[in-house]
This record gives C-alpha cells, sequence and structure tokens, in this order.
C-alpha cells in the first residue's frame, strides 16, 4: 500500500489528499501549518511530566475522560485481551491541565483544530455525490460548537523485558473520531494494515503529519473513507530503552450529530468507551 504524500502548499492538495483517505484511510502531509518547535517543546515539556509523581494529582475521571490514564488503566483493543503499554493524559480546553503545561498545550490544540477543520473541508469538497447524500449534515458543520474534540498526549514507556507475551505498545485498533491529525512521533513504530492485511510502515519524518479516518467518518460515509487498522509495534535493541511520545488530535463531531441510522455520535463513542474498557 503507498499512502499518499501530499504538499500541503500544493494547488491540487486537497484532491490528492481526499483520494489517499479514501484508498488507504491515511494521508501524509509535508509543509504544514504546524509548527514543529512546538511539538518538540511539548514531547519534552510532558516527558517530564509524565517522569514526575505529579501525574497522580490529575488521575483521570471516569465521566468526564479526562486527566491522566495510566499504564494500569490503559486501554485494552477491541479484540484483544491485553492492555496497551502506554499511558496517556486527556486534554481537552475545559478539562484538567497542568498549569505549567497549559500554554504550549492549548496553542497546539488550537492550531491542530484550525488545520483539522480545514482538512474536513478538503474531505467535504472531494466526497462523490452519491457519498455526501448520506451525510445528515455537512462534515464542517458537524464539529461545530463540539467540546468532545481530544488531544491526548501519549508517552510509551521504555520497554523491560517483562511485558505480558502478545502485548504492544498499541494493538491494532480504528480510531472512534471523523480524523485523527498526529505529528510524527519521536521515534518510528507506527504501522497500518492494507488491504491484504499486510502491515506496513508509516512515514514518520519530523515535520511531517499523519492523518488518518476514524470510524465515525466511515459510519457517516458508508465504508467510502475507510478506517484503516493501525498499530504501534515494540521496538527491539536500543530503541526498546526509549519512551516514544506522539500527540494526536482526535477531531470530534457534537454529540448530537446522527452519523447514520444505527448511531448518533454520542451513542457511538458511548459504545466504544466501554468496549475499550475505560467507561462502565
Amino acid at each position: 500500500m503507498q499512502v499518499q504524500v501530499v504538499d500541503y502548499r500544493a494547488p491540487d492538495a486537497p484532491e490528492r489528499f481526499a483520494r489517499s483517505l479514501h484508498e488507504t484511510g491515511f494521508g501524509v502531509l509535508t509543509h504544514h501549518p504546524i509548527q514543529q518547535a512546538l511539538v518538540e517543546q511539548i514531547y519534552a515539556e510532558w516527558l517530564k511530566f509524565f517522569d514526575s509523581a505529579e501525574k497522580h494529582d490529575y488521575a483521570f475521571s471516569p465521566e468526564k475522560q479526562d486527566g491522566w490514564f495510566s499504564t494500569a488503566i490503559s486501554e485494552t483493543a477491541k479484540g484483544f485481551s491485553q492492555k496497551d503499554i502506554k499511558e496517556y493524559y486527556h486534554l481537552y480546553p475545559w478539562g484538567r491541565i497542568p498549569p505549567a503545561l497549559k500554554a504550549d498545550a492549548m496553542q497546539y490544540y488550537r492550531e491542530a483544530n484550525t488545520l483539522a477543520a480545514e482538512l474536513l473541508a478538503w474531505v467535504e469538497a472531494h466526497t462523490p455525490a452519491e457519498i455526501a447524500q448520506h451525510y445528515s449534515q455537512p462534515l464542517s458543520r458537524m464539529i461545530e460548537g463540539s467540546d468532545k474534540t481530544l488531544l491526548r498526549v501519549l508517552r510509551y514507556p521504555p520497554l523491560t523485558g517483562t511485558e505480558p507475551p502478545g502485548a504492544l505498545r498499541a494493538a491494532p485498533h480504528g480510531d472512534i473520531n471523523l480524523l485523527t491529525l498526529l505529528p510524527a512521533a519521536n521515534e518510528p513504530g507506527l504501522q497500518v494494515q492494507d488491504k491484504t492485511g499486510a502491515w506496513c510502515d508509516v512515514p514518520c519524518d519530523f515535520g511531517t503529519l499523519v492523518i488518518n479516518i476514524g470510524d465515525m467518518l466511515a459510519e457517516a460515509s458508508r465504508g467510502y473513507y475507510p478506517s484503516t487498522q493501525h498499530r504501534v509495534v515494540n521496538p527491539t535493541g536500543a530503541a526498546a530503552r526509549k519512551s516514544r511520545v506522539s500527540l494526536p488530535l482526535f477531531l470530534h463531531p457534537r454529540d448530537d450529530v446522527v452519523l447514520s441510522e444505527r448511531y448518533t455520535a454520542g451513542s457511538y463513542l458511548d459504545e466504544r468507551l466501554r468496549e475499550l474498557g475505560v467507561k462502565s
């Protein structure tokens, strides 16, 4: 599978990007407006936070789904029995954020959310009419007023060799939301599954931005935009002794948005959070 690498500045970028999402569920942007220096600063700041005792003061809220999720309560991917080898922090503008980390995180949230909305408009503009007729409202309108768009700061800790057999940093899964934006992590490991079932490495050059389709957009588009399975594999050798940090933004519609005859965005999210074991 060839994930399309698209120059954000190119005149045909919207069409090529939407085509890549349709064909593979993924797209990679270069020369995008997200500031690399800001991303690197956030990685450094949050690595210190995850290595500190302060994180325990922000233990996650089952009701609000914000705060710090430890490795002990990390997600278990649908269809898997082992928890992922990761810890993470859920950031919302209305949620709890460590004061020293708030300014940079919220600047990134605003910039990434603005870009995500633009990319969703690209997808909307290049959706065939026979598919777009199934949208309950224009895609760009689905996110207006949403308070569910989530910034997750992820840390995959160094491996110790005592991990349960079969456990991965992130087991194969599809994202829940409309679109996910992911700046290149500080270490490789992200793979996407192609139509034959083979796993392919996703480009992770610093400065690239990886975008993938989430299950909600797959549901709303009747599968025209596929939510492709992806995973983060465990490194070997010296890389296994390093933390891996990533910063996905999950673009979510309002809860009341109708995705299909089966689901609203709210009912779909509740179902998936229960499957992941982070909501009762």
